[in-house]
């Protein structure tokens, strides 16, 4: 397989989580009517998903350095599909949540495995590179989701989104099925043994030059896990703007794209710490703007959505580049790496996002207060990793690994 189809194909089997989430949004208020339910509680429908996506990560990892990543990708494709024909057909919320809780649990590996198949063929900036071009796929799904849920609303309820999902599982699944290679190489299988998975989970996550990566990335994307959680309320409530919702969330989602394209291009040239470190400082600044505003009490959609806009773009030149120095270490074990910092990334960010939202209080306040604390406070993990020194050059692409094997 090309480098071209691969980038298409994981990007793509990513993607079938952002469209899990986001096209459903449209279709809450819809949702909430039909099942019951009042207030903040509709969140839990995105929340609960990724709780459980993030949880469930520690699982596809250590599998598919044993099994190969092929069965185990194909594996979590078929429960995406079958849980999202259930999320079709439940009767209660309670019974949706246990659904939804279930589908990003058994599926998760739709995101876990890519980075480790990434890994398998590069490391370093070049592996930042090809995570940029996936992540400008991925993340035009988010840009056109409301948009798509809106026009499945204009022909059905929000059921018929969920048979949308299973649809473009199957569509996936087989491209994969009929594609995709099996990139382990024999010589790197890893036995299940719990103390070896352990002790290969455990180099991932406490090397001093990952933890700030790690973490750093899971407290700005908690910020936007917050948005995610509350924009619905926030667009159309907050602003009194409901028929703007899938053009406000469409410039969001879109401007990450754009970013992770630009990011793609230069990243080799300038490497991933010299890109997301300026990033960084950036975002912090935007934030500070965000929190201005919200706070002036006269705040308007059109004042907002440029700033979040902005701050969302330049978490498309944080993302990939942080995921990437974080997994440049661990040839060896990509897949036990990949699984655990996805873990941490996803449940954390989950949780931090899930109290964003229940905050979320008629305004952008909350999200705006967020967005600027996770900003400094990843700064000061990544300082903690670099030891207090930024902005360095391009990395060599490191084809041997540092971690352990067992």
């Amino acid at each position: 397989m090309g480098e071209t189809e691969l980038i298409w194909m994981m990007a793509l089997l990513m993607a079938l989580q952002a469209f899990g989430i986001d096209a459903i949004l449209p279709a809450m208020d819809d949702l909430a009517l039909s099942l019951s339910v009042s207030g903040n509680d509709r969140q839990y429908v995105i929340g609960v998903y990724l709780l459980t996506a993030g949880i469930g990560a520690l699982v596809p990892g250590a599998l598919a350095d044993r099994f190969g990543r092929r069965p185990i990708v194909l594996g979590s494709i078929g429960v995406y599909i079958a849980l999202s024909l259930a999320s079709a057909l439940v009767t209660s919320f309670e019974a949706l949540l246990a659904v939804r809780a279930a589908q990003g649990f058994f599926g998760a590996g739709i995101v876990a495995i890519p980075p480790a198949i990434i890994r398998d063929r590069v490391g370093g900036d070049k592996m930042a590179r090809m995570m940029s071009l996936i992540f400008v796929i991925f993340l035009m799904v988010p840009a056109v989701a409301p948009s798509i849920g809106e026009l499945i609303l204009m022909v059905g309820d929000w059921r018929t989104i969920f048979f949308a999902m299973a649809l473009q599982g199957v569509i996936v699944g087989s491209w994969v099925y009929l594609r995709l290679p099996e990139s382990l190489t024999p010589e790197n299988r890893q036995p299940i043994e719990p103390r070896a998975i352990a002790r290969n989970m455990g180099t991932a996550i406490s090397d001093r030059s990952v933890i700030g990566y790690i973490f750093g990335s899971t407290v700005v994307f908690g910020a936007l896990f917050g948005f995610i959680n509350s924009s619905q309320q926030l667009i159309m409530e907050g602003f009194g703007s409901p028929d703007a919702f899938p053009i406000v969330f469409g410039i969001c989602a879109g401007s990450m794209a754009l970013a992770s394209w630009s990011n793609s291009r230069i990243v080799e040239r300038f490497g991933a710490r010299r890109v997301s470190h300026t990033a960084m400082f950036a975002f912090i600044a935007v934030a500070s703007l965000q929190v201005y505003f919200a706070f002036s009490g006269e705040e308007t959609l059109w004042e907002f959505v440029p700033l979040m806009a902005v701050n969302m773009a330049l978490l498309g030149f944080v993302g990939s580049n942080f995921g990437s120095i974080a997994m440049t270490p661990f040839f060896h074990i990509a897949g036990a790496a990949s699984s655990i910092q996805t873990f941490v990334r996803m449940t954390s960010a989950a949780l931090i996002g899930a109290l964003i939202g229940q905050a979320f209080d008629g305004t952008a306040r909350p999200l705006a207060l967020a967005l600027l604390a996770s900003g400094i406070a990843c700064l000061f993990l990544v300082l903690f990793s670099e030891r207090g020194r930024l902005f360095a050059p391009p990395q060599a692409v490191q084809r041997y690994p540092t971690g352990m094997r067992s």
